[in-house]
């Protein structure tokens, strides 16, 4: 059963407060991993497998973390990427983004541990090619994803990106 107050529970959970998270790209056999989160009514939202950081715990064990409750897999954390500021009050977030790869575990739909059971957000995960995730609508993936044209632009970024935020003058 879908969440009615998933908007309400977001933004009690995550808003109003500036959040740092870690990001995993994850590229195998020429696709990224990518979780589908569900966050109301007929809307969603695809990124790669990440989420707040846990104070007293670095980026890496932080990024291992997080990529074990949402998809069953254990990394090892590679190369960090670049930083991306996510602005959208009563959402803010400093999203720092790494380069992962698989070291054991088998995929599977994981859980936000942040969220109660009956009110979970991931809805599916799986690897997308660069043409799925070209063809999913831009609204409805992180927007890093939009502006990505092959899997090596995701690895040359370096630097700070804010792409289209809704800032309070």
């Amino acid at each position: 059963m879908k969440n009615p107050n998933i908007k309400k529970d977001i933004i009690d959970n995550f808003g109003n407060r500036l959040r740092t998270r870690v990001n995993g790209i994850l590229i195998q056999e020429d696709k990224i991993l990518m979780v589908k989160h569900q966050m109301g009514d007929n809307h969603y939202f695809w990124n790669v497998p990440g989420g707040g950081m846990q104070y007293g715990q670095d980026a890496k064990s932080n990024l291992k973390r997080e990529f074990l409750e949402e998809t069953g897999l254990e990394i090892e954390v590679g190369a960090y990427q670049f930083v991306h500021e996510f602005l959208s009050p009563p959402l803010h977030a400093i999203e720092l983004f790494f380069e992962v790869s698989q070291t054991n575990g088998k995929l599977e739909v994981g859980i936000d541990p942040e969220l109660e059971t009956d009110k979970q957000v991931i809805e599916e995960v799986k690897f997308l090619s660069m043409e799925e995730i070209k063809n999913i609508p831009s609204d409805k993936k992180h927007a890093l994803f939009g502006r990505i044209n092959s899997l090596n632009d995701v690895r040359i970024w370096k630097g700070y990106f804010n792409f289209g935020n809704k800032c309070i003058k």
